[in-house]
């Protein structure tokens, strides 16, 4: 009894994350739910370790959301009191300011979108940036626990953060400025299309290009930890294999949007607060560490694919059963049939 709780504590529980040949994953959909129903707790601790790192971001996102939602009442109550003179939520002062102002309901609130767009994509550089390094520790942390291999929270995220922060700040600093380029320039382009039509194709271009930022944020951390290059080649890298793998790339981004979106309708269609904080807890327990490992057991695969089988002596599919292994169990299992 000693010596099973002896090795229980060396090598782990059956079960927990440590298996025997029989017991190893098939592929990777069966590794990704292993060793995810394993690590839920470390990727919880991990996600408050880091979500200080996120607070500006959700200030801010909290901010624009808040700006919104006081422009939306204020614009319904004034038509009502158009309609029915019933003053609702507004003061005396509020109505002849707005009647003063001279201008409707539906101008005001694309002047306050286009007010919070711009300052959201302003504010969200220094946000942004300050993330850089952080997402690198977490893609090393959450890339080995994906792959069923072993990983300190603390000091594996801190040796992660130090080896690479450079280029995380390179990325992220890109990454910030990105939606204020990409606005800017879609607004300058929208505005020379209304005399000339052929400004449309740089118009859409400029979304391409932001498009295709995005979806190569899927492997700039992971493959930043992984693989030693320069700031270019994990640039270029990161994009041929984001078009490579564009329908799962895609579904991948989709898929991490889901909980932001079902927030969004929800507060749209019932203006209740309820969704967005529920939202903003979310994130703050585990959101962002467990986006993480989804997109590191997606791009663990990608890797194993484009990179890892081309070079010599790189070990492919790790926490997965080989060949080998399945014909070990064969033959061990003829062994043990009775004659």
């Amino acid at each position: 009894m000693f010596g099973k709780m002896m090795n229980s504590f060396y090598y782990g529980k059956s079960g927990k994350g440590d298996f025997r040949k029989e017991d190893l994953p098939k592929n990777r959909w069966q590794l990704f739910w292993e060793m995810l129903r394993v690590r839920l707790s470390s990727l919880c601790r991990l996600n408050l370790m880091t979500v200080a790192a996120w607070l500006p971001v959700i200030i801010l996102i909290g901010y624009c959301v808040s700006t919104v939602f006081n422009a939306m009442v204020i614009s319904g109550d004034y038509m009502n009191y158009v309609q029915t003179g019933d003053l609702g939520n507004l003061t005396e002062e509020q109505v002849q300011n707005i009647a003063a102002s001279g201008i409707n309901m539906e101008q005001m609130m694309a002047d306050v979108l286009y007010n919070m767009v711009f300052t959201a994509c302003l504010w969200a550089i220094p946000c942004i940036l300050i993330t850089g390094p952080v997402k690198a520790g977490v893609a090393y942390v959450t890339r080995n626990w994906a792959r069923d291999e072993h990983a300190f929270i603390w000091s594996d995220f801190k040796d992660a953060v130090k080896d690479n922060w450079k280029q995380a700040l390179g990325i992220s600093a890109i990454t910030g400025v990105m939606p204020l380029v990409v606005y800017l320039a879609y607004q300058f382009y929208g505005q020379q299309a209304r005399s000339s039509l052929i400004f449309m194709v740089p118009q859409m271009l400029v979304v391409m290009l932001g498009i295709v930022w995005a979806l190569g944020c899927i492997f700039f951390y992971p493959l930043m930890v992984s693989y030693k290059m320069s700031f270019g080649q994990l640039v270029k890298n990161s994009l041929i294999m984001a078009v490579a793998r564009l329908p799962q790339t895609v579904g991948i981004r989709l898929l991490l949007l889901i909980p932001s979106l079902l927030a969004g309708v929800i507060f749209v269609y019932s203006g209740s607060l309820i969704a967005l904080l529920v939202l903003a807890g979310y994130y703050i327990l585990i959101g962002y560490s467990l986006g993480r490992f989804i997109t590191a057991s997606f791009t663990n695969g990608v890797f194993d694919k484009f990179i890892n089988s081309r070079m010599e002596g790189v070990q492919v599919n790790r926490g997965l059963a080989s060949e080998e292994d399945e014909d070990d169990e064969e033959e061990e299992e003829e062994e043990n049939q009775p004659q």
